[in-house]
């Protein structure tokens, strides 16, 4: 199981002993429950409401994308450009005019007063966007456990109303793992899930 850091050039066996003891729990964590397959699917909590491809091909995607980011070492909460990404990288080779799009993403309370915003990405896909990677905030410790959000997929007038996605004026940086790893892996299974019925 390969164990992707965020310190360049340090490996996770080196990182490991110089983390917090709530770090290392949390890492330790993430780590057993991808050995026991345990880790949540974005499918499941999918407001699904899209007219592309077909719903257990929408689900099968998301699943496989959030498996494949998931091998960072504090899990995918942080890894949402490189989701983005490979979602577009999908839908594109699959001749849907997808376009990643980077921007402030604001997580709102019934009241709609801002709970949290930060930098995201997500997906536009026509009149539709997908927001994928959010069902696993509740792990970013730097999210307030209030911020619950499920992953959306359909028309951008029918956004949920718990968040606002506000485009900027900027391109996702180079990924390495996303031009060498995962897109190739993903690639290669979206080829065969695309002949499935």
């Amino acid at each position: 199981m390969r164990i992707v850091t965020d310190v360049g050039g340090l490996s996770f066996d080196e990182i490991l002993p110089t983390l917090s003891s709530e770090k290392r729990d949390f890492v330790q964590t993430i780590i057993e429950r991808r050995k026991t397959r345990t880790r949540p699917k974005p499918s499941k909590k999918l407001l699904d409401r899209s007219a592309l491809l077909s719903t257990q091909k929408r689900a099968r995607l998301i699943d496989q994308v959030a498996l494949l980011v998931d091998e960072n070492m504090y899990g995918r909460s942080n890894l949402c450009f490189q989701f983005a990404e490979l979602i577009q990288r999908a839908l594109t080779h699959s001749g849907l005019p997808a376009k990643a799009v980077v921007g402030m993403a604001r997580y709102l309370d019934r009241h709609e007063t801002i709970l949290f915003e930060w930098r995201h990405a997500w997906v536009e896909c026509g009149d539709e966007v997908i927001d994928g990677n959010v069902d696993i905030l509740s792990e970013n410790p730097f999210v307030p456990r209030t911020v619950s959000v499920r992953p959306y997929w359909g028309s951008i007038s029918e956004l949920p109303k718990d968040r606002t996605l506000e485009p900027l004026p900027l391109s996702l940086p180079y990924d390495n793992d996303v031009e060498t790893k995962w897109w190739p892996d993903l690639k290669t299974w979206w080829q065969t899930e695309l002949l499935r019925s």
